[in-house]
Parts: structure tokens; C-alpha cells; sequence
């Protein structure tokens, strides 16, 4: 018998010492991070019965500001779609500078830095920054929102990019197009399938990150939830939960859609 059907033969053995000594490495890293968070399993067992009384408090909804509730989704989902385009076209625009088998390195190199800057702010501190410079409202949502997507997708663009099939690109480059016409023709059809499957998925965490933008008064739903909470109105807090579940529901069904019909 070979090695390797010998291999095959006996999938489970024995961890050679250097996969031993990286899984010691693992357990060390969990049991730091474990100790560090504070994470104690005993607590939330004893804590169960509070979580049962929250919920039950939750119940039965109450739908006498249910027109407030519809209004703000729908400026929540209007916040979550201009930010989302907005944010795609400029993420596509920079991704060219990130993905290394179209950009020079130095782009190369700059682009990455700057979405690593980007990347690392919460979309809440983007919108603290852009209530003090536009006002209260909707619109400094949609701009961290923005924000926020550069620096979340554009990575992902890029990566789409360079794992295209460098085939087609070398074939174009031998016969003389320059590199407007091998990103046109030969890097965005292959990777337009998964651009778009990304858009939507940034779309459904769109939807979903609007909702507390609101929190810091950039529109959306977030400051009405927060008001139920501190009121302790959990009739009205019940159904804007439910509301906003229903939306992403919903959302996230079409989206699923399609993304099954293009793959």
C-alpha cells in the first residue's frame, strides 16, 4: 500500500509535533482571550431567568405608534439603499488600486493602507463625525454609511478581482490592450457574478447597521428604539423589533434570490 492510500486509510492520527505544538498555541490563545473577556458560562446560567423575564416583558406588542414605526423603517431602508450605491460605485473605483494584479504596487500599497484606516473605525464614529458636520438627520446616516462601505467591501472587490483567471488577461495583454480594456474585458465579466453576490450581502448588512445609527441621531429607526428602551416601553420596543425583523426578513429572502439565479 502507498503512503499516501495509506494515508487516506487512517484519517485520523496522531498530530505531528509541529501540528502539536500549534494546537497548544490555539488552547493557550482561547484560554487567554476566555480569561481576558471574562467569559464565565456559570453567569449566564444563573442570569437565564432575567433574560426569560426581558422577554416576556416584551409581550404583547403594542401597535399605537405602528405608523411612526413604518415611517422610520422606510427611512431606514432609504438610508441603507442610497449609502449602499453610493458606496459601491466609490469601493469599485478604489478596489482597482487595491487588487495587486491591476494596480502598481505603490497604488497597490497606498489603497491597502487606506481601507485598513477606514476599516478600523466603527460606522458610529463616522456618524458622530457627520451629525457635527451636516446636523441631525438621515443624511449624515447615509455618509457614514458610505464611509463604512469603502472601507468594509472594497477588500472584498478587490480580492474578487484578483482571483479572476489570469488567462484571459494574459491573452488580451499579447494582443495589444492596454489596461482600461483588459479590466473592461477581460477582470470585471469575470468577476461581475461575485461584485454583485457582495453588493447584496452589503446591502443586507446596510439595512441592518442603519437601524442604530440612530442612535447618535443620524436617522433611521435607532433613536425611536432607544427612546423604548429608556422609557421602559416595552409594548412600543416589541414591535419596532419585530418590525425591523420582518424588513431584514424580507430583504434578506430577495436577496438570496438574487444571488441563486446568478450563481
Amino acid at each position: 500500500m502507498s503512503k499516501e492510500a495509506e494515508r487516506l486509510a487512517k484519517p485520523w492520527r496522531l498530530p505531528s509535533p509541529r501540528s502539536g505544538v500549534g494546537l497548544i498555541v490555539i488552547a493557550v490563545v482561547l484560554a487567554w482571550s476566555f480569561a481576558g473577556a471574562d467569559a464565565d458560562p456559570a453567569r449566564l446560567v444563573s442570569g437565564v431567568p432575567n433574560m426569560v423575564d426581558f422577554v416576556s416583558r416584551l409581550f404583547p406588542p403594542t401597535f399605537d405608534k405602528f405608523d411612526v414605526i413604518v415611517t422610520l423603517l422606510i427611512e431606514t431602508l432609504q438610508m441603507a439603499i442610497v449609502g449602499t450605491l453610493v458606496g459601491a460605485v466609490l469601493s469599485l473605483i478604489l478596489s482597482f488600486g487595491a487588487a495587486s494584479n491591476i494596480a502598481p504596487k505603490w497604488l497597490y500599497g497606498i489603497s491597502r493602507a487606506i481601507l485598513n484606516v477606514l476599516r478600523s473605525i466603527p460606522e458610529l464614529i463616522y456618524a458622530l463625525m457627520f451629525v457635527s458636520a451636516v446636523g441631525l438627520g438621515p443624511f449624515a446616516g447615509v455618509l457614514a454609511i458610505v464611509v463604512g462601505s469603502l472601507g468594509s467591501i472594497s477588500k472584498i472587490y478587490a480580492e474578487a478581482m484578483e482571483s479572476v483567471d489570469q488567462g484571459p488577461l494574459d491573452a488580451l495583454s499579447s494582443a495589444g490592450a492596454d489596461k482600461r480594456q483588459i479590466i473592461a474585458y477581460g477582470v470585471l465579466p469575470q468577476a461581475a457574478p461575485l461584485l454583485v453576490s457582495y453588493t447584496l450581502l452589503l446591502f443586507e448588512g446596510n439595512v441592518r447597521g442603519a437601524t442604530i445609527l440612530g442612535l447618535v441621531g443620524a436617522g433611521g429607526i435607532g433613536l425611536e428604539l432607544t427612546t423604548a428602551m429608556r422609557m421602559y416601553d416595552h409594548g412600543h420596543l416589541s414591535t419596532i423589533i419585530l418590525s425591523i425583523i420582518v424588513l431584514v426578513t424580507v430583504i434578506d429572502r430577495i436577496s438570496a434570490m438574487i444571488r441563486a439565479r446568478l450563481s
